[in-house]
C-alpha cells in the first residue's frame, strides 16, 4: 500500500542472534529483501555491547539518512518495540507503535512513558499504520 504511493520503505532491526551465532546476517538480508524493503540496516550486536547502532540508539537511522539523503524529521518510524519509538523520537521522526509482535507488551510496559515519549499514533497492525500515514 505504501509502495503504491511511492513511499520508500527501510528496515532497521536489532538482531543480537547474529552475534551469538543463532542466525546469519545473510538470513536476515534475504528475509528483508523478500519483504520488499528498499534498503535496511541490521545491528548484529548484543544489547550489552554498548554499540551506537542498536536501537534506541540512532546509528542505523543516521546511516540510512546519509546513504539515502533522508530528512529524518520528515520520516515515520513504525515499530512494535518501545526502542523503535525512542529512536524515532530522538531523530525528530513521527512514530507509530503497532500492536502486533511485541507491540502490545511494549505498550503495557511503557505506560509511564506515554506522555512526553508517546508514539504519535498507536495502530492495531501494520495495515492500519499505513492507512493512518497516508491520511496524515
Amino acid at each position: 500500500m505504501l509502495k503504491e504511493h511511492n513511499i520508500k520503505l527501510f528496515a532497521f532491526t536489532n538482531q543480537p542472534g547474529i552475534s551469538s551465532g543463532e542466525a546469519t546476517k545473510n538470513e536476515f538480508i534475504n528475509e528483508l529483501t523478500s519483504f520488499g524493503f528498499d534498503d535496511f540496516c541490521i545491528c548484529p550486536h548484543h544489547h550489552t555491547t554498548g554499540c551506537t547502532c542498536r536501537k534506541p540508539s540512532i546509528g542505523m537511522l543516521i546511516e540510512a539518512a546519509r546513504k539515502h539523503q533522508l530528512d529524518l524529521s520528515k520520516c515515520v518510524i513504525i515499530g512494535d518495540r518501545w526502542t523503535d519509538i525512542e529512536a524515532g523520537r530522538k531523530v525528530g521522526a513521527k512514530t507509530i507503535l503497532v500492536q502486533t509482535g511485541a507491540g502490545k507488551k511494549a505498550l503495557a510496559e511503557n505506560k509511564h512513558e506515554q506522555t512526553k515519549n508517546s508514539p504519535h499514533y498507536i495502530a492495531t497492525n501494520l495495515e492500519e499504520a499505513g492507512k493512518w500515514l497516508l491520511k496524515a
